[in-house]
């Protein structure tokens, strides 16, 4: 699907098609074309009406890639990841969204999921001054605005950390150390989107690229700012998931050396018992035991009661138990 909106004379308007003479730099019309499930005929658009690279084409088309920033002649052409948290699956979710951006014109590609180019589309229909400053501060405002839905979703993250760091002591189920492995990976995602995302952005901030004008790189230089604190934030939970995985492996060879000791010493406390029991098994006439025939099994159960009692007390003294 194919959104168009012009901006021209002070006012925004959709549109059903792309002149050819709107891209030129001097038309004084600023033009953003939105490609959601992009298919081959939006691919022609690209390609005959745009003119961009065939590489940056078949990128943009693709389901993922990493983000990152490539200057093209005329243009730029930038990746990056939206993310937001999906309760059903409990994990992340990421939406690669690919710009396109020239003098005056800005195109997005996307799957059709990102919340973001929704938000932006309808407020281009209600506020024409939008899109007044230009195809780079529309650049920014979709940009920032991605970057800002992530801090609700690492929120979320973050009470998930807490919430096992509050049960890891006490777990016991075998569902623990799923609910680890699968926080584990998401924080994964989190540092895998950020990293590159931070080093693009950064280059929107430093000024590499002629399109972008000071006042706009101060604007993502507040974007870079953000995407660094998430990164801080993703390795610090990673290391916190670390110390939660080896709280939890502790706790668990702990409750196995406890369950360990105790059926060490109900073994040792059976093993005399069962060399007397063995012994008066035999078929042996042993009359200097003490007892005779008639109260001989009450000497024995009393001699490994005894001999119980003090291996306890033993074990006790020794601080085994």
């Amino acid at each position: 699907m194919i959104t168009v909106f012009v901006h021209q004379a002070g006012s925004t308007r959709p549109a059903d098609r792309v002149d050819p003479a709107w891209l030129t730099s001097g038309s004084g019309v600023i033009v953003w074309v939105d490609l959601a499930r992009p298919d081959a005929e939006d691919a022609r658009l690209l390609s005959e009406v745009f003119h961009f690279h065939e590489l940056s084409i078949q990128d943009a088309l693709s389901a993922v890639h990493h983000p990152k920033v490539e200057a093209y002649d005329g243009y730029l052409y930038l990746i990056l990841h939206g993310i937001d948290f999906q309760a059903s699956k409990r994990q992340f979710a990421t939406h690669d969204t690919d710009f396109f951006l020239g003098s005056n014109y800005l195109v997005t590609v996307h799957d059709g999921t990102t919340r973001t180019i929704g938000e932006i589309r309808s407020l281009c229909s209600r506020n024409p001054r939008v899109m007044a400053e230009g195809a780079t501060a529309l650049l920014h405002r979709i940009v920032d605005t991605m970057v800002a839905h992530y801090q609700p979703e690492v929120d979320k993250l973050a009470d998930r950390i807490d919430t096992l760091e509050n049960r890891v002591i006490s777990a016991r189920d075998e569902t623990f150390m799923k609910q680890i492995l699968r926080l584990k990976r998401d924080v994964a995602s989190l540092r895998r989107i950020t990293l590159p995302e931070r080093d693009a952005v950064g280059r929107l901030a430093r000024r590499e690229f002629q399109l972008i004008s000071g006042e706009m790189s101060y604007r993502f230089r507040d974007v870079y700012d953000q995407l660094v604190r998430l990164v801080d934030d993703a390795l610090i939970f990673q290391d916190r998931i670390t110390a939660i995985l080896e709280a939890h492996l502790t706790t668990v060879s702990n409750r196995l050396n406890q369950i360990m000791k105790v059926l060490t010493v109900i073994a040792t406390l059976f093993m005399p018992m069962t060399v007397i029991t063995g012994l008066y098994g035999m078929n042996l006439v042993l009359p200097h035991l003490p007892g005779g025939d008639a109260t001989q099994f009450w000497w024995v159960l009393g001699l490994m009661v005894v001999m119980a009692v003090v291996m306890v007390a033993w074990f006790v003294k020794r601080k085994w138990l």
